[in-house]
């Protein structure tokens, strides 16, 4: 007798295009010959982006994390400390360890998770040289109280924007402020290219120096700096080309998600509190138990329906094994162990949403009552 398996609900699921759209850009490249070093499509993609997100400037690289790397080398930051945050993925730590920088960690504040800009100034030494905050969840970071610190001291700030596309602060892009902003078009984001990433820049020369540093630091035969391959590629450049058109679906079917998990887990579980003025992308749903026992107990009748959220951040960077001399950052340290983003993305159903506030009413020992 067959016995039928339950589908497993992960916490993302990448957006796939019609197969037949994909392939008509991959039959152009095929016809092209040219697989990469800034092909025709890569070039349509970044102008698509521009006009999209409604910035002046877009370099289109291989992943979020390199983004992070060129624009650390485009400002010429290659040596003292980088204020950031400790809550956020690894991603942004490696950049600038990779770089050969420090990170020092200022905490975050407790309700939409971002780096609490009152508490920056402290941590501000003749070794700063950048700031480094990251629009978690696609919340905006306090922009104007940063750029006022980066004015005052000279700094440099690069926005970690890995979860910001489609985010709008007072009209504009969120993408669109700091020095630098750079973009993850990873397969788990809300827009992706399978891998990918970006760099929106402020300065033109910046921009001209960037573009250099990916592709080696040569124009043809002549070699003017140091730099790397951080170059993108066709058939990922056709990935998104092909998604891009669906954009605006798949952010109208994640906000209904969104508000139908707003309603079932009011007053159950924390949730993060959207800053005044954001237009919120819906690219994550995350949750606050009221402690780290109650979360795992949740996971664990979750896992018995084939059910996986993901403990997004965990742990606290500024406890991770090789940062030797990390500060003290209690309420990240706190959030960390207690918060979980629950299952979001355009395919998941609406029952499935009811199932699983349901579980968690049911782990947390309320009463659960669905309209």
């Amino acid at each position: 007798m067959m016995t039928l398996t339950k589908e497993k609900i992960f916490v993302t699921k990448s957006f796939m295009p019609p197969l037949n759209e994909y392939m008509q850009y991959v039959e152009k490249i095929f016809n092209n010959v040219q697989l990469t070093n800034g092909g025709p499509l890569v070039k349509e993609l970044e102008n698509k982006l521009i006009d999209y997100l409604k910035i002046n400037n877009i370099q289109y690289v291989t992943n979020g994390t390199i983004a992070l790397q060129l624009a650390l080398r485009a400002l010429d930051i290659e040596e003292g400390e980088v204020i950031t945050t400790p809550f956020t993925y690894v991603a942004t730590t490696s950049a600038i360890l990779w770089e050969k920088l420090k990170p020092v960690y200022v905490d975050i504040e407790p309700d939409n998770f971002t780096i609490d800009p009152n508490k920056i100034e402290e941590k501000i030494t003749s070794k700063t040289r950048a700031i480094m905050p990251v629009h978690v969840f696609g919340y905006a970071c306090n922009i104007e109280a940063i750029q006022k610190i980066a004015d005052k001291y000279g700094l440099k700030v690069i926005y970690d924007a890995a979860h910001a596309f489609g985010s709008k602060y007072k009209g504009k892009s969120l993408v669109s402020f700091g020095d630098i902003s750079t973009l993850s078009f990873h397969a788990t984001k809300l827009f992706h290219t399978v891998e990918g990433g970006a760099c929106i820049i402020k300065d033109e020369i910046v921009k001209k120096e960037l573009d250099l540093l990916k592709r080696f630091g040569h124009n043809g035969d002549e070699h003017f700096c140091l730099g790397i391959n951080g170059k993108q590629s066709e058939i990922h450049a056709a990935m998104g080309l092909s998604i891009l058109p669906y954009m605006d679906e798949i952010l109208e079917k994640r906000k209904r998600i969104c508000v139908l998990y707003d309603e079932l887990l009011e007053n159950i579980v924390q949730l993060p509190k959207k800053q005044e003025g954001l237009e919120h992308n819906f690219a994550y749903y995350p949750v606050v138990f009221k402690s780290e026992e109650e979360l795992l107990r949740v996971f664990e009748a979750l896992k018995q329906e084939e059910i996986y959220p993901r403990r997004y951040f965990y742990p606290s960077l500024n406890k991770l094994s090789y940062i030797f001399d990390g500060e003290s950052c209690p309420i990240s340290e706190d959030i960390s162990k207690r918060i979980a983003c629950l299952p979001l993305h355009p395919t998941l159903n609406m029952e499935t949403v009811e199932k699983i506030c349901k579980i968690i009413f049911g782990s947390v020992n309320s009463v659960f009552h669905v309209q």
